[in-house]
């Protein structure tokens, strides 16, 4: 799980305004990107959810299906602690260079202020500074690595942590529910000792945004990602048909989509997006995604209610220790980690 440290591009940009783009980051990049209002990522209600109207766990079953992403609105977690978490992340990336290096990554962690993903001296980098932070279970925060130059930083997280958890526990319910799986087989993967990590993107402008990619393509590991749009710039976009769509965030909705795990559990029904963020050339982003996973203990694999023989499974299964050690040392190539876990 060792990343190779690179240069901060937030204080890149600040040197020179981003007018000079290292080689490292120059990419090519053809692919067709769908026109606003071409389509739309389905909305899901939250409240409509919590009140067990079909319909809206129809619509929920479809997303994870056909799309893998999904906006999700009235949801439960309180404007307070939305704006509290938003405030602390772009405070922290406002924080002098000096400063934000104290909470820099170290060589095999991935805590911390830097990249992840970076395996090698020569492949191309991601225009983007991130945060990256444990955060359940509880026992796993290494405080090393989170600010303590802002004064609500840890308590801020920390309500914000507990917050989209409870979204999370009941989603997967509801997946569940739609699955005909019993709620507890997923939950029993979770445990008490689920795992949850918080990561804050900052995305700087770049006068040659054409040519940079904020977050290169990939799909996420987890069970279910919970996106925070922070400010009012636009970038991220999924890819569906070949085609790249971009996200428009509603006010005060999440953005969640599937992850590799849930799409192993449920054998291929319910797939992971793979998705990009793409970066402005007069403004900067930012955002914040939550990760949520099943406990370190938990096998990864189908489902055996989600498979009838042992030979109907696509995909192998590993021990959620190794699968995690696996991703976090490849280089994020689209859906390609996912090819790697199917059955030979």
């Amino acid at each position: 799980m060792e990343s190779i440290p690179v240069p901060s591009v937030q204080s890149m940009v600040a040197a020179d305004g981003g007018a000079h783009v290292p080689p490292r980051y120059l990419r090519l990049r053809d692919e067709a990107v769908a026109t606003d209002g071409e389509t739309e990522i389905p909305v899901i209600d939250f409240q409509r959810l919590q009140l067990g109207h079909d319909e809206e766990m129809a619509r929920l079953d479809r997303a994870c299906q056909d799309w893998g992403f999904f906006q999700l609105i009235n949801h439960s977690v309180p404007e307070d602690v939305v704006d509290g978490m938003k405030a602390n992340a772009r405070g922290f990336f406002e924080l002098p260079a000096e400063t934000k290096q104290q909470f820099a990554q170290e060589q095999g962690q991935l805590d911390g202020y830097g990249q992840l993903f970076v395996v090698s001296e020569d492949q191309k980098l991601d225009w983007a500074d991130i945060l990256f932070l444990n955060t359940l279970p509880v026992q796993n925060r290494n405080f090393r690595f989170w600010p303590n130059k802002l004064a609500n930083f840890r308590s801020a997280l920390d309500k914000y942590s507990a917050a989209v958890k409870s979204i999370v526990d009941f989603l997967l319910v509801t997946v569940a529910n739609n699955l005909g799986v019993d709620p507890e087989v997923i939950a029993n993967k979770c445990g008490t000792d689920g795992i949850q990590a918080v990561r804050m993107n900052y995305y700087p402008p770049c006068v040659q945004a054409d040519k940079v990619i904020g977050f290169s393509p990939h799909s996420d590991s987890d069970l279910l990602t919970l996106v925070l749009q922070v400010n009012e710039v636009d970038g991220l976009q999924i890819k569906r048909n070949g085609t790249w769509f971009p996200v428009r965030p509603l006010e005060g909705a999440f953005i969640v989509n599937v992850g590799d795990i849930l799409q192993i559990f449920t054998n291929g029904r319910y797939k992971s997006a793979e998705h990009r963020a793409v970066v402005d050339t007069k403004k900067e982003r930012l955002s914040i995604a939550a990760f949520h996973s099943p406990s370190v203990h938990a096998v990864i694999g189908p489902l055996m209610e989600m498979v009838a023989h042992e030979d109907e499974a696509v995909y192998r299964s590993i021990g959620h220790d190794e699968f995690m050690k696996l991703f976090f040392s490849s280089k994020l190539e689209g859906k390609s980690f996912l090819d790697r876990m199917k059955k030979l």
